[in-house]
């Protein structure tokens, strides 16, 4: 029996548009109603979650930051925090320090970006609807390397976004030598850092724990490379049709697209005995 649903954001839950379309929001209430729990679990940070989602009635808890941190959504509390080790952070201040790369800072549910970068978004390569996201989630500083520093304890997660693949593969392949630090991504362009044993299937975990539900009676779903340990860990471990192949493979059912109502159709299949 379900009781848990946790969902990606973007690629699985949202459209290609980034929205929520009146039939997956109803399916969604309808399991809230129901009794199960409705689990945002997203690489976002705190800031960028759509008002669409956060208003879901029943949507108790959302998980951000790829499993940094878990927020009750009615108080606007941290119940759970894992974010990168202080020491793991500065040497990835050493990577990154002397990089021209979009580097985005996740800090206390904020997410900071270079002012230059941000004033400067056309020459980055970003598409426009990318553009319109950062500028309405994103805050511009300057010096965020450096502040990214001063902050070194409250760091959640760090992302990096690129133009050119072979450059994106050397600079993985320079991060996977770093110690207690996770890596991972959301699409093929980008690459995320988050800690030594942070992930959403950790926040999960934790999430199941603090609500007294077998980690079995969860079910998942996702499309991308950082939601892969949550897949691994769900009871029922569901991959959209639009998922990446290695994300198919980790999956108990492939349901539709994104752009189809995947998520809705599996809720339904799986969770509200409709399929």
């Amino acid at each position: 029996m379900i009781k848990l649903i946790a969902l990606d954001l973007d690629g699985t839950t949202l459209n290609s548009q980034g929205k929520l379309t009146t039939v997956t929001r109803e399916t969604l209430v309808q399991a809230a109603n129901q009794g199960i729990h409705v689990v945002i679990a997203t690489g976002r940070a705190r800031c960028s979650l759509p008002e669409e989602v956060a208003d879901l009635p029943g949507v108790e808890y959302v998980i951000t930051s790829n499993g940094a941190a878990i927020t009750e959504l009615q108080r606007d509390v941290l119940v759970y925090e894992n974010y990168i080790d202080a020491l793991a952070l500065e040497q990835v201040h050493r990577v990154l320090s002397q990089e021209k790369f979009m580097i985005e800072v996740f800090i206390r549910g904020r997410a900071y970006v270079e002012q230059h970068i941000f004033e400067n978004l056309e020459k980055v390569g970003l598409s426009d609807s990318h553009m319109s996201y950062v500028r309405r989630t994103r805050k511009p500083h300057v010096g965020v390397m450096d502040m990214m520093i001063r902050n070194k304890n409250l760091v959640e997660n760090i992302n990096i976004n690129f133009t050119d693949l072979q450059e994106r593969r050397h600079m993985r392949e320079k991060l996977l030598k770093l110690r207690d630090i996770t890596v991972t991504s959301s699409s093929q362009r980008n690459i995320e850092i988050g800690g030594a044993t942070t992930s959403k299937a950790s926040a999960l975990k934790a999430l199941c724990e603090r609500l007294g539900i077998h980690i079995n009676q969860m079910m998942a779903c996702g499309d991308s490379h950082n939601d892969e340990a949550m897949l691994e860990v769900a009871g029922l471990a569901v991959a959209m049709g639009n998922a990446e192949e290695a994300v198919k493979q980790r999956a108990g059912y492939i349901t539709g697209t994104n752009d189809q109502d995947g998520v809705a159709e599996a809720i339904r299949k799986f969770a509200l005995g409709k399929g």
